[in-house]
């Protein structure tokens, strides 16, 4: 019988696939859908981009991605195949909201139909 190895091994530090790969082909990586990176900024700029972001309805994440696709526009380095700035709010179709279209209630124009007598 084998004595079992230390609790770690030589896999200290190192991020360990849980699940097993599928038989017969290697285990491939899935391409992240967006890209997370460490910032840090001046607490007094963080604070002016805090605000900004709030005056227009945005995550201080959402104004620096948004300042930053639009810096690159501007310089004509955005990659061609950036896709569009994700919608706000909630994903179309999704359960619990109103159903897409004209608003109910009175309309403002003057009544269809004949006037009744």
């Amino acid at each position: 019988m084998r004595r079992p190895g230390p609790a770690a091994g030589p896999q200290r530090r190192d991020a360990l696939p849980v699940t097993a790969p599928s038989e017969g082909s290697p285990s491939p990586r899935r391409p992240q859908q967006r890209k997370q990176v460490l910032l840090r900024l001046d607490p007094a700029v963080y604070e002016a981009l805090a605000r900004w972001a709030g005056d227009e309805l945005r995550s201080a994440n959402a104004q620096i991605e948004f300042l930053l696709r639009r810096a690159l526009a501007e310089a004509g380095r955005l990659p061609r195949e950036t896709g569009p700035l994700p919608r706000r709010g909630r994903p179309p179709g999704a359960q619990g909201g109103p159903p897409p279209g004209p608003p109910s209630g009175p309309s403002p124009g003057p009544p269809s139909g004949p006037p009744s007598a």
